[in-house]
């Protein structure tokens, strides 16, 4: 076997906390075991326009702390076409690049699986999005901090809704995934939350909010997933129905900044550390995950279809703790 003399590292796609951990994890393993590692900067279109720089064990000093990611990161429609991959591994081939490493969701496991399909670089994933949608893992790097910064987030509004007597509308991020939205309503004690994919009958909270503001209950908070429905739209809905004032909060990009919380930072790590030593081993064409604590790998043709996860059990607990 081909001994692995250099890699690439890049981060596609939506940016995460973690991500910063994971770049330097691959760098510091990777040198650790006398591999070069160039760093590719703006993802898939910096591989395009061949923006490859080496690092050494200092270029990664002092960023595992540091939310989004240094390498930058960018959508590519140009690697989408075969014309735009055929760039990128020119440069890969220019900088005898043995082995890459893609950190991001699924669009970016879909390229790297179309790259491998058409040079002999080989390549491993690390999954790194906010969702948690990536089939053969437990958790990706970034999903752990993004439900902890929403939650803090509706933490702190509950106290303006308690005090002022109000319904909150509350959208968090999450266009086909109801990851996000489900775990922060759980956990932050909210009445309803509305998933993407999943049928609502807003008469019947309409109903709820009367019959419960009946007995006392002077608040009430409904996360809704932005794919979902429109936070504003269901907020100007409710506030017809039931006359009760109705305020709307959209969290937006903040649930994907911030500095990563230990959970993510180990993850990434040990993600990191994996997807080198999976290279040395001559693997390629997987993703490094982790299920039940323990490091595995799954195809790319299959980490790249939509993760297929049930929030049934959840939501009944939601609704049980409600009542």
């Amino acid at each position: 076997m081909k001994k692995l003399k250099r890699i690439a590292v890049l981060c596609s796609g939506g940016d995460c906390a973690g991500m910063n951990t994971a770049v330097r994890s691959v760098t510091r393993t990777a040198i650790y075991y006398g591999i070069k590692v160039f760093a590719v900067a703006y993802g898939y279109q910096g591989l395009i326009n061949g923006e490859l720089t080496e690092f050494n064990r200092r270029s990664v000093s002092n960023i595992m702390n540091r939310g989004g990611t240094i390498l930058k990161t960018a959508r590519s429609e140009e690697f989408k076409t075969k014309k735009g991959r055929a760039k990128a591994i020119r440069n890969l081939n220019k900088y005898k690049i043995d082995g890459l490493v893609v950190i991001g969701g699924n669009g970016s496991f879909k390229g790297a699986y179309a790259l491998c399909k058409e040079c002999e670089v080989k390549c491993i994933g690390i999954p790194g999005t906010i969702d948690n949608d990536i089939n053969g893992t437990d958790y990706t790097i970034g999903s752990l901090t993004a439900v902890e910064v929403a939650l803090d987030a509706i933490d702190k509004i509950r106290d303006t809704i308690t005090s002022l007597e109000r319904i909150f509308v509350i959208e968090v991020m999450g266009r086909d995934c109801g990851y996000i939205a489900m775990r922060v309503a759980l956990a932050g004690g909210a009445e309803e939350v509305l998933l993407p994919g999943v049928k609502y009958d807003i008469n019947k909270i309409c109903h709820e909010i009367k019959a419960a503001r009946k007995k006392g209950k002077i608040s009430w908070i409904l996360v809704v997933a932005e794919g979902a429905g429109s936070a504003h739209n269901i907020a100007k809905t409710i506030e017809k129905k039931t006359d009760y004032e109705t305020r709307v909060t959209v969290l937006g990009h903040i649930q994907r900044g911030g500095s990563p919380n230990a959970l993510d930072r180990i993850l990434a790590s040990r993600l990191g550390a994996d997807a080198v030593r999976l290279l040395m081993e001559g693997e390629s064409d997987k993703a490094a995950g982790i299920v039940a604590n323990r490091l595995v790998t799954t195809p790319f043709s299959i980490a790249c279809q939509k993760k297929q996860e049930s929030e049934e059990e959840l939501y009944s607990l939601l609704k049980i703790l409600e009542a």
